[in-house]
């Protein structure tokens, strides 16, 4: 059988690694996919790449050309953004075929747009690459987990505020000092918004909820906060209460809607999850049948990501000739089967929170800080008051609540921070169990 013809877009680190594993792997993954899969056109700025295995390629500057190839299968688009990812992946489609992408903002803008065009064409989009790299947390969800109703997903998805969380709490760096290393070592942008304000998770687990929960991608309604206003005191007080700060994707179906939120965490430290460090990803997930399952390993990287990519060249290889309404649905559930069911905003998710606050070291000063949260229904877990360092007239408070509702939260911060003898504002972390029970 003639092997799979595919255009390759893109040959930068992901590229270059799918390259890579398809030319030293071609024959574990023919046995695999049941025939050849060769990159016959690939489209890069440049056409000279020293470190990539690039026989038997063709290859251009013009992306559009390749897509417009009559013998091409299969499109891989690995060029990254919005545009022209997004036109480039429409016309593949319209022009018959598949497509795989590790693009997780397309799919996570675009992508209702794009499963639908695909579905009129009856051609397959895969995008496991798109969420945590190498680990196979799409494939876990869409087919391992069919069985469960998902009551919940949390992540850590983004390896660069994971290192960074890591190198302070282990080495009491700083957050603006660890943060020039990572971008000194690669694993941040010059430009490192997306990762460090939760901008990347987000797009991850806009995916992630859609496939947990059967709802169609809905980007702009995850609340996003990132991780640049925690401190390394917080970090220290998380660890001595027992506790471990990450940035943390989470979405959950509750009676009342869905919940989807990327925010700094504190998870109880014996969670195994808590214990992923350094640039690793983590997903947990809550089954109702299974309970909680945990998948680990590297979120990013060359040859990483493109096992993902290749694992989704091997699937559709394997569909090409499979009739389009028996094969896997995109988001795991049929296109007229997704549910309306709401997102929640987030004053109306309820949560645990780890609150810090500098205060006057005066009798009377704890007293009306309790009674504000005691009026909100907001009850405390535990106190932890620091002792004045040296001659100074103020002292830490940390306290950790119950769970509450965070409108109610917002409120009673909003007052703690109107008292004359509250300086500043008051740093408040969500909380997080993650237990079976939970």
């Amino acid at each position: 059988m003639n092997p799979v013809k595919v255009g390759l877009l893109g040959l930068g680190t992901v590229g270059g690694g799918t390259a890579n594993v398809l030319a030293r792997n071609q024959e574990e993954i023919a046995r695999r996919a049941g025939r050849g899969i060769q990159i016959t056109h690939a489209a890069a700025r440049e056409t000279s790449f020293p470190d990539v295995n690039t026989e038997g390629m063709t290859i251009g500057t013009d992306p559009f050309a390749v897509v417009d190839r009559p013998e091409i299968d299969i499109v891989v688009e690995l060029i990254g953004g919005y545009e022209p990812a997004r036109e480039l992946v429409l016309r593949a489609i319209d022009n018959g075929k598949h497509v795989v992408t590790a693009n997780k903002a397309l799919i996570a803008m675009h992508g209702n747009e794009i499963f639908a065009a695909a579905q009129r064409k009856g051609v397959m989009v895969a995008f496991e690459a798109a969420v945590a790299g190498g680990i196979p947390i799409i494939k876990a969800l869409r087919e391992g987990l069919a069985a469960n109703r998902i009551e919940w997903v949390a992540g850590i998805i983004n390896g660069t505020g994971n290192f960074i969380l890591t190198e302070m709490r282990d080495k009491g760096r700083d957050f603006a000092e660890v943060l020039a290393e990572a971008q000194a070592l690669g694993y941040a942008e010059a430009d490192p918004t997306f990762d460090v304000e939760g901008i990347d998770a987000a797009h991850k687990l806009t995916i992630i909820a859609a496939i947990a929960f059967g709802i169609p991608l809905q980007f702009d309604k995850v609340y996003t906060e990132g991780i640049s206003h925690v401190t390394r005191a917080d970090v220290d007080y998380a660890e001595q209460l027992g506790y471990r700060i990450k940035h943390l994707g989470l979405t959950r179906r509750t009676a009342r809607g869905i919940e989807l939120r990327v925010h700094p965490t504190l998870i109880p430290h014996r969670r195994l999850i808590a214990n992923v460090d350094g640039v690793m990803n983590a997903v947990l997930v809550k089954g109702d049948a299974v309970g909680p399952t945990l998948y680990y390993g590297a979120g990013a990287g060359r040859e990483p990501t493109a096992s993902a990519v290749v694992a989704d060249l091997v699937d559709v290889t394997r569909t090409l000739t499979t009739d389009p309404e028996n094969r896997v649905p995109h988001l795991a559930f049929q296109p007229d089967a997704l549910s309306d069911i709401p997102v929640l905003p987030m004053e109306e998710v309820e949560t645990a929170y780890y609150l810090r606050m500098q205060v006057e070291d005066r009798p009377g000063v704890l007293a009306d800080i309790t009674r504000i949260l005691g009026d909100q229904g907001i009850s405390i877990e535990a106190v932890l008051q620091k002792e004045p360092v040296g001659s100074a007239s103020d002292v830490s408070v940390i306290m950790l609540t119950h769970r509450v509702v965070e409108r109610r939260m917002n409120q009673a911060i909003e007052r703690i921070e109107a008292l004359p003898t509250v300086e500043g504002r008051v740093t408040r972390i969500r909380m997080e169990p993650l237990d079976k029970d939970d």
